[in-house]
């Protein structure tokens, strides 16, 4: 077989190789999501325990005691619920005894036709108690501008930048309110998705294109095959 004929082959036999291989990474990142979703599910089943001193875990179930600090409330903008565009309210609780500072999503409110009117942050007085999930916020943090915005309005939330701007030493996570005192918030957070399908998805479809390209390359070879002896039986045939 000429040079020329070979070059297709060991092109059809990379893309195999390639998309064989990006399968296998979809598979393992499956897999891995698969995990995570098992560790959501154990620890968001568990029971709630007291908010201890000890950095908890992701999604782990809480009870807070503690004081609102409503003049060190913000609102995250754009979040939707069920098609409506509002905010999410956070605002620092003081926990009791001393204990330090813990910034906790409250939940979502609607944002009025007039978008230059905020809706009014207020809260119950005196101590609460109340449940939710612990998150730990990103560190790399995107947003185009490079300070937030000097009012309460922010797009995305930043821990480091929102202890500069309360003047307030909170924690390194956010409470996901999902209990306490009605506040007329609405708290109905989803529940995370891992995206375990999506990956799956596309290691079908790599390995679809590996089916095809395998395909391909075998036909090109028996092809390939069949002409280079028709080739010879008419040069053999020529020199007869």
């Amino acid at each position: 077989m000429t040079a020329a004929r070979l070059v297709p082959l060991l092109a059809g036999g990379l893309v195999v190789v390639l998309t064989v291989q990006l399968g296998n990474w979809q598979v393992g990142r499956a897999l891995e999501k698969s995990a995570m979703q098992a560790k959501f599910e154990s620890v968001a089943a568990s029971q709630a325990v007291p908010l201890g001193l000890a950095p908890p875990a992701e999604w782990q179930s809480v009870e807070l005691r503690g004081a609102w600090r409503t003049e060190g409330s913000i609102l995250l903008d754009n979040r939707v619920h069920q098609g409506r565009v509002g905010y999410h309210v956070l605002s620092p609780l003081e926990l009791a005894g001393g204990r330090g500072w813990v910034l906790v999503n409250r939940g979502w409110v609607a944002a009025g036709a007039d978008r230059s009117r905020l809706p009014a942050i207020g809260a119950p007085p005196g101590e609460v108690t109340l449940s939710g999930r612990i998150r730990y916020p990103a560190d790399d943090v995107f947003t185009l501008a490079k300070e937030p915005a000097p009012g309460r309005v922010w797009q995305v939330l930043d821990l480091v930048r929102y202890r500069d701007w309360a003047d307030l030493p909170v924690a390194g996570f956010v409470v996901l309110q999902t209990g306490g005192p009605d506040d007329g918030l609405i708290r109905d957070w989803p529940r995370p998705d891992a995206g375990v399908d999506r990956h799956r998805g596309y290691a079908l479809q790599w390995y679809s294109l590996a089916a095809l390209a395998a395909g391909l390359t075998g036909w090109y070879a028996w092809n390939g095959l069949r002409r280079t002896k028709r080739d010879h039986h008419n040069a053999a045939r020529r020199g007869a």
